[in-house]
């Protein structure tokens, strides 16, 4: 299948090589060296102009958020053609994403709401969960070229609902790495022993996800490495936010985590993981991590 890639970030890098193992796959990039090596190194097609990427069966889009997403229609709208699916696996807003289905849908283009989680290292390692939103048709389109890129593809609902649930389960894993950092460092401070306030957090009921592959390489060994950017945690988080109050939701713990990656982010730049908020709360008690 003919397939134009737009987006080759740290995720869409990968995901763009491993769907040119079974597809025709032409690539775009906004800086267009990155889409070079991409060609260089993985065999991939370069899209000269952006309006070349239209001639493909299939667009995807893996883009910082839904903004970018609508501009790129906005260049791409006078050359869309009828009977194309466009895939977007930008964590979203599901309330855009419903907005500019209907809009692709003006010029007969199917859309689908797929992000991905499982960081940098299921992309690479084509492990991804992805969630998609749309018709059950679209999305077995959609999971049929995905499927070279997870492990795990669910189909949640219309269209809207895979961005939604992404921005739901990212808001539970930053409330979960602040709460767990909250405590191993409180028992730091207790006199325990980090290694052994893991080992037995990761033997009770503390345990996650957090605590067993998260934290540790952070808190135990000093390495902090960029998974993902706390400037995208903090979008999803205040995206789920806006999300519980359209619902009337009573969410007092999603509305705290907001707050407090908002200022965690203001602290520790746009560059930073998600996972350094550890640090923050290190010098909130006044102690080393």
């Amino acid at each position: 299948m003919k397939i134009g890639f737009i987006g080759l970030g740290a995720m869409g890098f990968p995901m763009a090589r491993h769907l040119a193992k079974t597809h025709d796959v032409t690539v775009w990039n906004r800086t267009r060296e990155k889409a070079e090596r991409h060609v260089r190194e993985h065999g991939t097609k370069l899209a000269e102009q952006l309006a070349d990427v239209a001639d493909n069966e299939v667009i995807i889009t893996m883009l910082p958020t839904s903004r970018e997403v609508d501009e790129i229609v906005d260049e791409l709208w006078p050359h869309l053609r009828t009977g194309t699916l466009w895939i977007d696996a930008t964590s979203g807003d599901p309330n855009v994403s419903r907005v500019t289905a209907k809009r692709l849908a003006e010029k007969n283009v199917a859309f689908v709401d797929a992000p991905v989680t499982g960081a940098v290292v299921g992309a690479e390692n084509a492990t991804l969960t992805i969630m998609m939103g749309g018709s059950a048709q679209n999305v077995e389109k959609a999971k049929e070229i995905l499927k070279g890129n997870g492990k795990t593809l669910i189909h949640v609902g219309d269209v809207g609902a895979g961005h939604a649930i992404k921005v739901l389960t990212n808001s539970i894993m930053g409330a979960t790495v602040w709460i767990t950092s909250e405590c191993l460092l409180l028992a730091k401070q207790l006199g325990i022993d980090i290694k052994t306030a893991l080992e037995v957090t990761n033997a009770g009921s503390g345990r996650s996800n957090a605590s067993e592959n998260l934290l540790p390489m952070r808190l135990r060994d000093g390495q902090w490495p960029l998974v993902f950017k706390l400037a995208h945690h903090d979008k999803d988080i205040r995206i789920a936010t806006a999300l519980a109050h359209q619902q009337h939701a009573s969410t007092p713990l999603l509305a705290l985590t907001s707050q407090l990656f908002s200022a965690a982010l203001h602290e520790l730049g746009d560059q930073a993981d998600y996972i350094e908020v550890a640090k923050i709360v290190a010098k909130m008690n006044g102690t080393e991590w």
